[in-house]
């Protein structure tokens, strides 16, 4: 139950393809946008509303999950063929997340991706697998691995997602962001701006982008097209659904199977600390 609940936190916001149907960044220019209220204020509130948003699509969401059929291949998800984790060898069941920092709607459920794993039980692990589907997407991939090197990305992941969907410091996919433009962001949160573009262009971090690629393209192999946000469970099998809320349905669904196979009771998730402002705003490809 514990675990389900923890999953089904991830309804909090409809899935749509990035670039496609993405929600629209709220503008900052705007008389009466909620982006010129003051930043303590307009962070208290959103978190007031993410919170209570949180808690009623779960409830709903375990509801329906319980009342769920069993998923069913190449409707629900699709199978992987020799599928593996990614980046999980300690036995626990992995959930990885295809994404990119310059799609709206991965930013956009961000936030709810992050409470959903601050409260994973300890038997599920989640990994993050930057895309990089050419242009800003590979420099902003090589940034998230050499970020993982640095041991930075817990403190700028979210930021990231804000610098470029809310504050705009950044462009995105609106222009394209120089490795030196990129790292001054990194820079203040400890990272020399120097080094971090020498790992950004290192055969080391090429090496991790070019697996994080391979691994894509392993997922996808049927024929789909790839987009972002998109879950892996235990490598082997590819969230679909006929739904947003069935996406999440079949996930947890799909976890809670894996379990099964070990014959292994759901353990107790783990306390999330109080969550912070959402992060970013709207995206996805």
């Amino acid at each position: 139950m514990t675990s389900r609940l923890a999953l089904l936190l991830l309804v909090l916001l409809p899935l749509a393809a990035c670039k496609k149907d993405a929600p629209a960044a709220v503008d900052a220019t705007q008389p009466g946008s909620a982006a010129t209220a003051p930043a303590a204020q307009q962070a208290s509130v959103q978190d007031a509303a993410t919170s209570a948003a949180a808690e009623a699509a779960m409830r709903a969401a375990e509801e329906a999950a319980a009342k769920a059929p069993p998923p069913v291949a190449g409707v629900d998800y699709v199978e992987i063929p020799n599928g593996q984790p990614f980046d999980t060898t300690d036995g626990r069941i992995e959930i990885a997340e295809f994404f990119g920092y310059v799609c709206p709607f991965c930013a956009a459920v961000q936030p709810t991706i992050a409470a959903m794993k601050a409260k994973l039980p300890p038997d599920v692990h989640m990994v993050y697998v930057p895309a990089a589907f050419g242009a800003m997407w590979d420099n902003y991939a090589k940034a998230y691995y050499t970020a993982e090197a640095m041991g930075l990305v817990e403190q700028t992941h979210d930021a990231m997602f804000r610098a470029i969907h809310i504050d705009k410091t950044l462009k995105g996919e609106r222009g394209m962001d120089t490795p030196e433009e990129i790292a001054a962001f990194y820079a203040a949160y400890g990272a020399d701006p120097k080094q971090f573009v020498s790992s950004m262009q290192s055969f080391a971090v090429a090496a991790k982008v070019n697996r994080a690629k391979q691994y894509i393209v392993g997922a996808f192999a049927n024929g789909d097209s790839a987009g972002t946000p998109t879950f892996i469970v235990n490598g082997k099998y590819r969230v679909k659904g006929k739904s947003t809320d069935d996406m999440f349905r079949v996930l947890n669904q799909l976890v809670v199977a894996e379990r099964a196979k070990r014959g292994a009771a759901a353990p107790a998730a783990a306390a999330a600390p109080t969550p912070e402002a959402p992060a970013a705003a709207p995206a996805q490809q």
